[in-house]
Formats: structure tokens, sequence, C-alpha cells
């Protein structure tokens, strides 16, 4: 061991080693912070946990990812601590493994039931608001629900229904709006409206049923994806949609929709069951229930699916 340590090359390569630490103004930092406490020996010592320290990778800077990090531990970085006579190091996390934690947290308060991926990752800021004037209206009072909600710590009692033809981002604009509440810590559910439908009819046999509809409409936000596409039964429109939007109305919980239809064109739909019988009064209570706890905004644009 004495030959190696005394070999022409490894004290070179030692001697590189230390010049290389040394230089590192983390480091000279660190024992400038510390100098009453350390002396030559004490770095001498603790030379090897030093060169770890200036070898890794700090705020992220020699890391392409979070997948591919260069660190001992993955997603952390060391720091210099002193410890007795020793100078060691402590991993704490990294800026990218912060954010991945941050963003796990956010997608824990959107509960999502069949919406699509691409939507529940929108993000408000993403929005194309020079596409036309009614993108830029939607988007206002999005940031007007978010703003009331700053500004006073509790939620508007309407949430928006947003209406247009097909493929113009109407869910896109809710999926933004469930990401910014998520990072608020309020909690959103979000229903692609014909799937959740047939599920119910469904949940009768493994006797489900009464257990998601309480799910769905105590949500803290309600979010109601593509209302209008379903083909509507009479027990879907009274039974399940009719429930869940009179508890909502009840208590003034904010709830928002998507439709092809307005407001007069949803009610028409409403109005008509898959046997084709007529019930313009259920519909219209359906009706009243929905302009109660929201407010309609209309987008325009081109089908964006098609481009």
């Amino acid at each position: 061991m004495k030959r190696v340590v005394r070999a022409p090359n490894f004290a070179a390569r030692y001697e590189a080693m230390r010049n290389e630490v040394m230089e590192n103004q983390e480091v000279q930092q660190f024992l400038a912070d510390h100098a009453d406490s350390i002396d030559k020996q004490i770095v001498d010592r603790s030379l090897g946990k030093l060169y770890e320290y200036t070898t890794a990778s700090h705020s992220c800077g020699k890391c392409p990812d979070l997948e591919n990090c260069i660190n001992i531990m993955n997603g952390f970085e060391p720091k210099l601590v002193l410890k007795g006579k020793l100078i060691d190091v402590e991993y704490v996390k990294c800026p990218s493994k912060l954010l991945d934690e941050e963003r796990r947290n956010v997608s824990k308060m959107i509960d999502s039931m069949h919406m699509p991926k691409d939507v529940m990752e929108a993000q408000l800021q993403d929005i194309d608001i020079f596409y036309d004037d009614s993108r830029v209206r939607a988007v206002r009072q999005a940031k007007d629900f978010l703003n009331h909600f700053d500004e006073t710590g509790k939620l508007p009692s309407r949430g928006l229904y947003i209406y247009g033809s097909f493929g113009i981002g109407k869910s896109f604009i809710l999926g933004a709006l469930a990401n910014e509440l998520a990072q608020r810590q309020i909690r959103t559910v979000a229903v692609y409206v014909p799937e959740f439908l047939r599920e119910m009819k469904q949940s009768i046999q493994d006797q489900t049923l009464n257990e998601k509809i309480d799910f769905v409409k105590s949500a803290q936000v309600l979010m109601l994806d593509d209302l209008g596409a379903e083909t509507m039964s009479a027990w879907t429109r009274d039974e399940v949609l009719g429930t869940i939007l009179q508890y909502r109305m009840a208590e003034q919980l904010p709830t928002f929709f998507t439709s092809n239809f307005s407001y007069d064109e949803l009610e028409h739909h409403l109005t008509f069951t898959q046997r084709g019988e007529q019930e313009a009064v259920k519909a219209a209570r359906i009706m009243e229930r929905i302009r109660t706890i929201s407010t309609s905004v209309k987008l325009e644009g081109s089908n964006r699916r098609q481009q």
C-alpha cells in the first residue's frame, strides 16, 4: 500500500484531484464559512467527500432530465456539512425532483373519469387567445373565476357553460382550468359525460351507482365535458344528471360544462328521450339548474382536429 501511495503517478493524480476540489467555488465558500472549525488536516481527511461533491450535478446542470440524473441518488444533489472533525455530504432533492413532485401532487388533485390525457395536461397559458375574440372572452372568464378565489379564498358558486362546434378547444380550456385549480389545492372531478352515463347503467349491476353519483355530485369543483353528446334516456337525465345538478345547485358548488349545444339547443336535446318520448317539463327542469349554476360562453373557430 505504501508503494502505491508513494508512486509518482498516484501522487500526481492525488494532487490534481486536490487542486480540482480546492478550486471549486462552492467548496471555497464552504471552507470560508467554517474557517474557525476546519484546518488542512480535516480537508485532507475529507477529500473523498469533497470530490464527490464537486463531481456531482448541482441544480440539475449536468443532467438532461430527472430520469437520466447522473448523481449517486437519482433526483438528489449533495450539499456540504460539517460533522465533528470531518466534512461530509447530505443529499437533498434537486430542482427537477421538486418540480416532478409538484406536478405529481397537482395531478392528485384532479380526478379524471374517461377524460383524454392530453386534455388533463393542458395549461391555461398554452391556449391561443389570438385565435379569435371568443377565445379571449372564455379565457378571461376562466381567469376571473381563479382571481375571485385568489382574492377571497372562496370559490364562486357559478361555473362556465362553454359551447360551440366540434374540435375548437372547449375541453382544453376545462383541463387547463382544472390544473390551475389543482395548483391552488382545489380538488376537481372532470367527467366525460357520454362514457360516464354508460358507466352509470352498468353500475346498477355491481351496486356502485349511489357511490359514484355521490362522488361526482359532491366534488369541490365539477367539470362535465361534452354534455349533449350522449344518447339520453329519461333515467340518466332525471336520476343521474338531475340528481347531480340539484345537489350542486343547492350546495352552491361550482360546475363547468362543455357542449356542442347552446342552452336552448340542449333543452331541445333533453326533451326527447331515446324512446322518442317528449318531456319538455323535465328538460326545462334540468336546464333551470344548469342556467342557475353556470354562465354561458360561446366559443368559435374551426375544427382543429382536422387541421
